[in-house]
């Protein structure tokens, strides 16, 4: 990526021991400063399914018992539903993590 007729120095991306710390590294750094995305191609990955994990989840009797009328009445299975309402709040809670983040980063 350019500025204005300067090429852009691009950091090295480090060594990572676990995805978690990959992932903590990403959540606090601004990957254009590590890759030029001018370049960057699109790819799918029919075949990847997403690894998921077994929890237990104590949930009071009357909220499991709404979540089941609102997924019966989605024509979807509660669990499903679950999955889709937590998704939003992490969505909800990533953007403006990521928003408060920049706004009160010094600029450049």
């Amino acid at each position: 990526m350019q500025r204005g007729n300067i090429p852009q120095e691009f950091k090295d991306i480090p060594n990572f021991e676990s995805e978690d710390e990959e992932r903590a590294f990403w959540a606090m750094h601004d990957s254009t400063e590590y890759i030029d995305w001018d370049k960057a191609e699109v790819t799918t990955l029919p075949k990847l399914k997403p690894s998921t994990k077994t929890i237990s989840l104590r949930l009071p009797e009357m909220m499991l018992n709404e979540l089941r009328i609102i997924a019966n009445k989605r024509d979807v299975p509660y669990q499903s539903l679950i999955k889709v309402f937590l998704q939003e709040r992490i969505d909800q809670e990533l953007k403006r993590f990521i928003s408060s983040s920049t706004v009160s980063s010094p600029q450049r």
